[in-house]
């Protein structure tokens, strides 16, 4: 018991809890880095799928009904790579990088856009995609002016 106690002591030091918390980190993201390369290959075999069912038994001319899911599952493959990438950035340099949160978030959004059904939407919820657009492109541009000042 004196052995566990003195354990538990030892972890509470600072130096110690912040390796185990760090290890705990570092597993988590490859373990969420596996299940995203699993999330984008189920994805990648849904949208072929799709395409090969959609080409196949649409009659010749309406396909471009169709062709606005197809860009929304593309655009989902792509939110998939970018969450991806900031998962093995943070591996990498163990912090999050703020520009690719933004860059994945505006793809996001403009996936939601490009899918939205105009007859079915309000305007107010335009014009905030739009107000959502404009703040994170602003937040962009701010955050590579401030990376190119600091190179």
């Amino acid at each position: 018991m004196r052995k566990l106690i003195r354990r538990i002591l030892m972890l509470t030091r600072d130096e110690n809890f912040m390796h185990v918390i760090e290890t705990v980190e570092v597993i988590v993201s490859k373990i969420l880095s596996i299940l995203m390369v699993l999330v984008i290959l189920v994805a990648i075999l849904d949208l072929g799928f799709f395409i090969i069912k959609e080409v196949l038994t649409t009659p010749y001319g309406y396909i471009n009904t169709k062709l606005f899911h197809v860009f929304g599952l593309f655009l989902n493959i792509l939110i998939a790579l970018e969450i991806l990438e900031n998962i093995t950035a943070y591996l990498r340099r163990h912090v999050f990088q703020v520009e690719l949160v933004i860059v994945t978030s505006l793809i996001a959004v403009s996936r939601k856009i490009i899918i939205l059904d105009l007859e079915k939407v309000r305007g107010v919820d335009i014009i905030g995609l739009g107000l959502a657009i404009l703040a994170l492109s602003m937040s962009y541009l701010i955050i590579r002016f401030s990376n190119s000042r600091g190179n």
